[in-house]
């Protein structure tokens, strides 16, 4: 582990306890902090001794060491009975906070005996009398070791309860949750909610709340019938206490509610994503009502029957739910027993026993909008993708071995999605060990069927867009093929070969000649193949055909190139006239969807409509059913070309009806949910478009497209966060974030950085100003590594930047700007940059006023050159111009500086670009907030309060005639203050 720069004088301890402060509390912070207190010995002056000794006994007791912070503060207390004078009143009322801190790190260890505790609390009463101090914080102390313990508390209750606060009185959030927490053990559910409400609604917190009120409260918020607000608080009061040493006992209270509301699946994966509280929390009553909840949550799953699954546990040994049941079980019970010995009671085993006889709450609530089952959860991202449910039978895989290979080859030969069944249970034959083959000529050698299930692998391969992986077992395949003698089946599998080669190329950063290249010579391979291989099958020649159609399609599609249509057009009408000639229906329709989508790529969309419907007739009256789902979607698609989502939003749906007669995958309805969101978005519905985004993406990952997965639960993310569902969508992304294959760096590490993105920014959204400034750091830094995107480094620099000025870091801030400056010179971000740099001005102005005038300027003096940069390459900004934005922008700097005349010349500045308000809703109030402003500093701060009133007036006539009267409100506002005051 690092240790801390040792610090030469005091003024580098300060600022090194400064440094260390900003840190998580957890090994590293605790361990600086030790340094840090070592360090402070050599000073002669002992008041950088007591700032090093007071973070590390804060180090400790939020680091979740109770038996170390006692140790700590009992050399602070001598300090303070030798040297009093050391202490000014700050660091005096610091002390005296800090007893209460003693006094719970006591009750927080068994082996303390119970005199011992009562001991500190008299210890403490004295020294609050002697020092003239208010006993409401020792009455505090007094009942929450009655209730502790367990005895009565009705008399400490009133005790504390019945007096005035002081200055030392724990803060008002923490004691409305004791308050709360006596009527939630009287069973008086509604009054503790009512007590808890100023916290639970945010109107009062501190270092642990609302996150410690939130944790208690999700239960009898259901217990009284408010599921919704449960699941809101549970989203955000979770975010608040994972993996945080301090709060495990929180953390606990989230699992017991994942598992009594259905939710059993969350709960495992919240339990792995605070697995490192196992080995971190030193703190016996901590680690006792975090076991418990992770009791509720194994016991829970085990009684459901998945006692088998994974569970993440006690480090150094690999855990399912059962064993590790039985392991908390035993552990949490010898704590409790320690307790109640220690405490002469049965509270702890009677609290442990009533969490443990619970009952489900809820059958189902949903938490995330990523629901999952216990049936999703498997032992590793590498096993076998679950299939989803389908209305229709599938038809029986036979039981003879002969038999089941000989329909596997007619189904595949036919495209079947039964087939796909029947290979994987000749997969599973040929792993056994007393595999024995059929010596059956119909079947042939052993090598062409192991030939076969390459080849079925292969296609699986290439339908996830891993065309690496099928391009070699192509190649496998056709080896084992030539092995067998089946010289047509290994012409198609090097075909397919070449094939996924050239898709390979598509994939990669090469340009789009490149790819056409690779399709071109594809083509021409498929071709030789086919010539040169004699006694083709129909069904082996019509695949030859029809992946020589699909090469040129897509080189059409890439190069968009009137040279490429009537290539791709006559291979188009090759196809359909041999799987016409030799009645191979899946192929008549895979070339009528071929030529549907030449006519679309080559722009005329009513063409590619009248094909698709042709072709929809045709497979309702002759099949196969399977192609109609994605007919049914490549006209939807066509549709959203032609601007009539309704229309598509029907297909699309129709398509989803059928899709559930068949295996998903086997009809794309990932890709069917994907297209239903877009139809939806540009209907208006973002909240139906989200379901499918969500449900596009589980469909992705029980196929095993990871990507294509992370790609839909990006965008639904990013959706999630449009609609201001803040905590929905940190879920979201946390739960994608701790998948295996994620955190193991198997992802690609620029989707990864998006899905980081967009929660960073989610944080900053739902006012996480640190945590999301942390992540934007962290981002920063890596994507300036990214060579071949500066773009994306100029955006992630410039919100970094941002960041840092809100949180008034401006020396870390420009820093950044100028990141995203540089940058922005390799692949300018007008717009980007220009915000950046007004948004760090207005800060600067705003937060050191005239002092930060000089810097403020600078930043728009740059934001000008952007603004000159982005005229001349004819760059239009989105929402204003450029150059209005910047002059508004220099108005608000000058009058938080109190620049007012220049604020006022450039407020009429920018009006005077913004122009005459119009219909436009945005751009009326872009108009009134200028005018607002104006008016403002001309009437209120250059007190010339007649032209302001003109000015105002005037506006809001004009405001009026347009219609626009909500953005009237503030001028009106103002106007009447003017008045007022003249």
């Amino acid at each position: 582990m690092p240790t801390a720069p040792h610090p030469q004088s005091s003024d580098e301890l300060y600022q090194a306890l400064q440094e260390n402060d900003r840190r998580p509390y957890g090994r590293t912070r605790t361990v600086t902090a030790e340094e840090l207190a070592e360090a402070a010995e050599q000073f002669a002056e002992p008041r950088p001794l007591v700032h090093a000794l007071l973070e590390l006994q804060e180090a400790y007791t939020y680091g979740s060491e109770p038996r170390k912070s006692p140790v700590v503060f009992a050399r602070l207390l001598t300090l303070f009975d030798e040297q009093p004078d050391v202490f000014d009143e700050r660091l005096r009322h610091t002390l005296f906070w800090r007893f209460k801190w003693v006094a719970s790190a006591l009750r927080a260890l068994p082996e303390i005996p119970l005199a011992s505790l009562r001991q500190w609390l008299t210890e403490m009463r004295d020294r609050y009398e002697r020092a003239g101090l208010g006993l409401q914080p020792y009455y505090g102390q007094a009942y929450q070791l009655a209730a502790h313990v367990g005895e009565d508390t009705a008399l400490a209750y009133e005790l504390w309860a019945g007096r005035a606060r002081t200055r030392l009185s724990d803060c008002e959030a923490c004691e409305t949750c004791e308050r709360a927490l006596h009527h939630l053990a009287a069973g008086d559910d509604r009054r503790a909610l009512d007590t808890w409400e100023p916290v639970l609604a945010g109107k009062e917190s501190c270092q642990e709340e609302p996150a410690r009120s939130v944790s208690y409260a999700l239960l009898p918020l259901l217990r009284t019938g408010r599921a919704d607000r449960a699941r809101e608080l549970h989203l955000a009061g979770y975010r608040a206490c994972r993996r945080n040493p301090s709060m495990p006992g929180e953390v606990g209270r989230h699992l017991e509610f994942c598992a009594l509301t259905g939710n059993e699946a969350r709960g495992l994966e919240l339990l792995a994503e605070n697995r490192n509280l196992f080995e971190e929390v030193d703190s016996p009553r901590d680690l006792l009502d975090f076991l418990t909840g992770v009791e509720v949550l194994l016991q829970r799953v085990e009684t459901l029957g998945h006692g088998h699954l994974p569970a993440a546990g006690y480090p150094g040994r690999a855990w399912t739910v059962s064993a590790l049941r039985v392991e908390v079980h035993g552990r949490a019970d010898d704590l409790a027993a320690r307790f109640d010995g220690r405490n002469g009671t049965t509270a702890h085993a009677d609290r442990r026993r009533e969490r443990l006889d619970r009952a489900p709450l809820l059958d189902a609530l949903e938490l995330t909008l990523r629901t999952r089952a216990l049936d999703d959860v498997t032992p590793d991202v590498t096993a076998a993708p679950l299939a989803a449910p389908t209305a229709r039978t599938a038809a029986a895989v036979p039981e003879a071995l002969p038999e089941l290979v000989l329909r596997a080859r007619a189904l595949d030969a036919g495209g079947h999605p039964d087939a796909t069944a029947c290979w994987a249970r000749l997969r599973t034959l040929l792993a056994a060990a007393d595999y024995t083959h059929p010596d059956d000529p119909a079947v042939g050698p052993l090598a062409r069927l192991r030939a076969d299930l390459l080849a079925d692998e292969a296609s699986r391969a290439g339908e996830k867009d891993e065309f690496a992986a099928a391009a070699a077992l192509q190649e496998q395949a056709a080896a084992r093929y030539d092995e067998a003698g089946a010289t047509g089946d290994a012409a198609v599998a090097r075909a397919c070969a070449a094939f996924a080669a050239a898709e390979l190329t598509g994939q990669g950063p090469g340009t789009d000649e490149e790819k056409a290249a690779a399709l071109t010579e594809a083509h021409a391979a498929v071709t030789r193949l086919q010539e040169e291989t004699p006694d083709l099958a129909p069904y082996q020649e019509a695949r030859l055909l029809r992946l020589r159609a699909t090469a040129l399609g897509l080189r059409l599609q890439t190069t968009r190139s009137e040279e490429h249509i009537a290539s791709a057009r006559a291979e188009v009408d090759a196809l359909h006239a041999f799987a016409t000639r030799h009645d191979i229906a899946g192929q008549i329709s895979g070339a009528l969807m071929l030529r549907a989508g030449t006519h679309a790529i080559s722009g005329d969309l009513p063409a590619a409509v009248t094909e698709i419907d042709a072709l929809l007739d045709r497979l309702r009256a002759d099949g196969p059913g399977w192609h109609l789902p994605r007919t049914l979607g490549l006209r939807a698609r066509f549709q959203l070309g032609l601007h009539d989502a309704e229309a598509a939003h029907a297909d699309l749906t129709e398509s989803l009806r059928l899709a559930a007669d068949w295996p998903a995958d086997a009809v794309g309805a990932a890709r069917l949910h994907a297209g239903l969101a877009e139809a939806a978005m540009r209907l208006g519905r973002p909240d139906e478009a989200l379901r499918h985004l969500t449900r596009s993406a589980e469909l992705d990952l029980r196929h095993g497209s990871r990507t294509d997965a992370f790609c839909a639960y990006s965008n639904a993310a990013q959706l999630t966060l449009d609609l201001g569902r803040v905590e929905d969508c940190i879920a979201l992304l946390d739960s994608l974030l701790a998948e295996p294959d994620v955190t193991a760096g198997e992802v690609d590490d620029r989707l990864v950085a998006q899905l980081r993105l967009i929660r960073a920014r989610a944080l900053h959204e739902g006012e996480d100003l640190k945590a999301a400034t942390a992540e934007f750091v962290v981002l920063a830094a890596e994507s300036a590594a990214w060579d071949d995107d500066p773009g994306s480094h100029a955006m992630i620099a410039a919100e970094t930047a941002v960041l840092l000025g809100e949180s008034g870091e401006f020396g870390r801030a420009r820093e950044a700007a100028d990141q995203a400056i540089a940058a922005h010179a390799e692949a300018p971000r007008y717009e980007q940059l220009s915000n950046c740099l007004r948004e760090l001005a207005r800060l600067q102005a705003q937060r050191e006023g005239a002092d930060g005038l000089t810097d403020a300027l600078a930043y728009l003096a740059h934001a000008g050159r952007v603004a000159d940069e982005a005229r001349e390459a004819g760059y239009e900004a989105r929402g204003r111009s450029l150059d209005t934005a910047l002059a508004y922008e220099h108005g608000r700097v000058n009058a938080y500086a109190g620049a007012y005349e220049d604020a006022l010349t450039a407020l009429e500045k920018a009006l005077t670009l913004l122009g005459e308000p119009g219909p436009d809703e945005e751009r009326a109030g872009e108009w009134a907030e200028c005018v607002r402003l104006a008016g403002a500093v001309e009437g209120v701060y250059l007190e010339r309060p007649a032209p302001a009133l003109t000015r105002l007036d005037a506006a809001i006539s004009r405001l009026t005639a347009l219609g626009h009267t909500e953005q009237t409100e503030p001028l009106t506002s103002l106007a009447a203050r003017l008045r007022d005051e003249e």
